[in-house]
């Protein structure tokens, strides 16, 4: 997922890393990447998420574009190597709440609790 379409519909946390979805943290793509090539990545994993759902059929075929997908998702920075340099490590995945980012969000939510 591209940065901008995750800022408004989720939280992010407050360093830009993920973005959580049910409670689940979810790495954001690599905002160094310039946004022609942030477009171009995401128009490719789009059309390999086509790909899937158009092979369920096919296990060769799906496989192949399950590939895809995490070849797109891996060049966005959503998976493989994380894109920071701090040494942090990755959570990708991980419940919010087992996580550093635990009272963050649970701020977060007391905060929408009153709202």
């Amino acid at each position: 997922m591209s940065n901008r379409s995750t800022s408004t519909q989720y939280p992010s946390t407050p360093d830009g890393r993920y973005f959580v979805v049910r409670g689940r943290l979810w790495r954001k793509s690599n905002p160094a990447l310039d946004e022609e090539t942030r477009a171009q990545l995401v128009k490719e994993l789009m059309a390999a998420r086509a790909a899937v759902r158009h092979s369920k059929e096919e296990p060769g075929k799906m496989t192949l574009a399950r590939r895809r997908v995490d070849r797109a998702k891996v060049a966005l920075g959503e998976r493989g190597p994380v894109w920071w340099r701090d040494g942090e490590p990755d959570l990708n995945r991980h419940l919010v709440k087992n996580t550093v980012y635990a009272r963050w969000f649970s701020q977060l939510q007391d905060h929408r609790d009153t709202t």
